[in-house]
Order: C-alpha cells, then sequence, then structure tokens
C-alpha cells in the first residue's frame, strides 16, 4: 500500500530534546509541527505546559536519558507531566537491569510509572535497544507489556550506542507487535529510514528532521510500504 506526506506525518513524534533548547525554539516546533499535520510534540518536561492547538498531542520524557533513577522519582516526574498537560510520557528503563537479565526490577520499574500515569494518557517505554543484547530487547518489551505500558520505544537518541535500528524494531515487533505501539526513536533522519522503521512494524516515529523526512517522499507525494501498523499507535 501507500502512504501519503499527510498520512506518514501521522506517524511523527515531531522531537527537540535536546538540554540547550529555548523556549522560544520550542514554541517554533510547536508551530513547525502543527504546519507539517504532525501526531505530536515531544520536549522536555521542563519546558511543559504548552499552548498547542487542537488535535496535537503532548509527549514529554521521564528519567531521561540514562533511566538510573528511582523509580518513586520517575513516577514523580510523570505524574507532574501529566498535571502541566502532557498526553505521553516516554520514560527510560534500567538498562543494566535488563541486560542482567533482571525483568522483575524492569517490570517493576515500569509498573510505578504506570500506576503515576492515568487511563487515557499513553505510557511508552524507552528500552535503549541499542545498549541491549536481543534476549534483553524481548524481555525488556515483554516486561513492559506486563506492567501495562502502551508502547515500547527503541531509544534516546543520546545513548553513544546508537539509536533506532531494523534489526531491534523487528525484535520488538516479534515480542509485542499488534499488542503495543512500537516507537523507533534516535537516527532517523531520512524517508528511507523512516520507511524502512514502518516496514519492520514501528507505528510511531521520533523525529528532529521531520520536515526533511517528510519532503524526501518521491515526486507523487506517496511511499510504498509493506503492511504498516496503525499510526500513531
Amino acid at each position: 500500500m501507500t502512504l501519503t506526506r499527510a498520512e506518514l506525518a501521522k506517524y511523527v513524534d515531531h522531537t527537540l530534546l535536546k538540554p540547550e533548547a529555548t523556549a522560544a525554539e520550542v514554541e517554533a516546533l510547536v508551530a513547525e509541527g502543527v504546519d507539517l499535520g504532525v501526531f505530536s510534540v515531544c520536549v522536555s518536561p521542563s519546558m511543559l505546559p504548552l499552548n498547542v492547538a487542537t488535535g496535537l498531542a503532548i509527549a514529554t520524557v521521564c528519567g531521561f536519558p540514562s533511566g538510573k533513577h528511582h523509580s518513586d522519582i520517575k513516577a514523580a516526574e510523570a505524574a507532574r507531566s501529566i498535571q502541566d498537560g502532557a498526553d505521553e510520557i516516554d520514560m527510560v528503563i534500567d538498562i543494566a537491569a535488563a541486560n542482567s537479565g533482571d525483568f522483575a526490577t524492569v517490570e517493576a520499574d515500569i509498573a510505578a510509572v504506570r500506576a503515576a500515569v492515568p487511563t487515557g494518557k499513553l505510557l511508552k517505554v524507552i528500552i535503549e535497544s541499542a545498549a541491549l543484547t536481543d534476549d534483553a530487547i524481548t524481555g525488556a518489551c515483554l516486561a513492559a507489556e506486563a506492567a501495562g505500558a502502551d508502547f515500547v520505544k527503541t531509544s534516546t537518541g543520546f545513548h553513544p550506542a546508537g539509536g533506532a535500528t531494523k534489526h531491534a524494531v523487528e525484535l520488538m515487533n516479534q515480542a509485542v507487535g499488534g499488542r503495543l505501539g512500537i516507537k523507533a526513536s534516535g537516527g532517523v533522519r531520512t524517508t528511507e529510514s523512516a520507511l524502512e522503521m514502518i516496514n519492520a512494524g514501528a507505528t510511531r516515529l521520533g523525529l528532529s528532521g521531520t520536515r526533511a523526512v517528510l519532503d524526501g517522499l518521491d515526486g507523487s507525494g506517496e511511499a510504498t510500504v509493506v503492511n504498516p501498523g496503525a499510526a500513531g499507535y
């Protein structure tokens, strides 16, 4: 099937998480997100609340970028962000716990944040896939599902090991695809890589260079994809 530019835009969390981001830059991000027709904008929690147009979701991060925070601190951060208007929380797991096979700790960490994120608000779980073994990717995804998460997400975009890969998204899709959403984020900078992630199973894309990705569609303004998941889910 084909995706139009507008349909591809609905996969996108239009993202600005650099620590030096200013209020003016965030305001410009929101305006660009509206112009591009993206699903959401994703900003740091200290930049909330935002004044956004109806229909544009607000996402933020939690325990970011290391994940090495106490679970109650992550939960408090998530609760504050919801209070400040966030619709979606992208939390970072304890990566070492996942790589050591301690998925009970991973699950408990996620569950603590889930308890702070009410029904109707989405919880995405960043597993930092480039820093995990294949078994840990699968285990972390299953722990996220058991803890009540809505999505699993590849990467923060800040880890030196790298960002999203086709292989990681495929593993995540095999683990929880169809039951949880899958967000590919980190290093997805071209139209080709964005479409590769969708074909691998991604239902959401975290992009900072959204306009360039959308502008890269062929002359017809459409892209061919194979069995894409529901955009935004």
